[in-house]
């Protein structure tokens, strides 16, 4: 499937931005000392650069098998958090609370870049399959399919959780300075729903401390998808 330029150049400059905003939350969560999801920030930080990379040729700096190792990594992290997240025991820092779809994140990355990786004419430089003149044999198009509409149903999800925690309404039926700690409890929870950090369980320890930019975060998360969709869908 062939891919206009511009458009790959424009999900490169959100990835890019992504990594970078990412990158941001954890310093600025360490500085501040506020809530969040210090495994999904670090994951994204990789995760838009290396597709950034896959996106535009001269944006690859790193091979194609040292993100696949890392991608691995991240998988056994993600896919370990998840057995964990069911047992007794909980983590003891900020974690995402949803780690199943960052561990398919990860898959996916893998299956983008181990058909992918190959030696341009100099030696260096990655071409995804479908901005080429035909797909690598093994590229699987069904599993491709099958990542994608995953990536699509993770969208909707966020979108969906993000504007119903917007539109959530604030009544109150109190003098002024019940309203005024009303509205600041409903907030609250709104951000708190809104970004997984603030509901895990190893940010019990941590009560009465703000998320990091709950909506800004879920916007990541969509945008994350949307390309990693968009890139999938370009090896069928």
């Amino acid at each position: 499937m062939p891919a206009p330029p511009w458009l790959a150049g424009a999900f490169a400059a959100i990835m890019i931005l992504t990594a970078g905003y990412s990158a941001g939350r954890l310093a600025f969560s360490h500085l501040r000392g506020r809530v969040s999801e210090l495994d999904v920030d670090a994951l994204h930080t990789v995760m838009g650069m290396a597709m950034a990379g896959m996106l535009v040729s001269w944006l690859h700096l790193v091979p194609g098998s040292v993100w696949a190792a890392v991608f691995a990594i991240g998988a056994v992290w993600f896919g370990w958090h998840a057995l964990r997240t069911g047992g007794p025991a909980a983590p003891r820092r900020p974690q995402c609370r949803y780690p199943v779809p960052h561990l398919v994140e990860c898959a996916a990355m893998i299956y983008m870049l181990l058909p992918v990786h190959r030696p341009s004419a100099g030696g260096r430089g990655m071409t995804m399959p479908g901005m080429s003149a035909s797909a690598a044999p093994q590229s699987f198009p069904a599993l491709a399919v099958i990542l994608a509409l995953f990536m699509l149903g993770y969208l909707v999800w966020t979108t969906d959780r993000l504007t119903s925690r917007t539109a959530q309404p604030t009544t109150t039926t109190a003098g002024p300075g019940n309203i005024r700690d009303h509205r600041s409890l409903v907030t609250a929870g709104a951000g708190t729903s809104a970004n997984d950090a603030a509901s895990t369980p190893g940010a019990a320890g941590q009560a009465g401390t703000p998320a990091l930019a709950p909506r800004l975060a879920a916007c990541t998360k969509i945008a994350m998808s949307l390309t990693m969709g968009y890139m999938l869908l370009l090896m069928l």
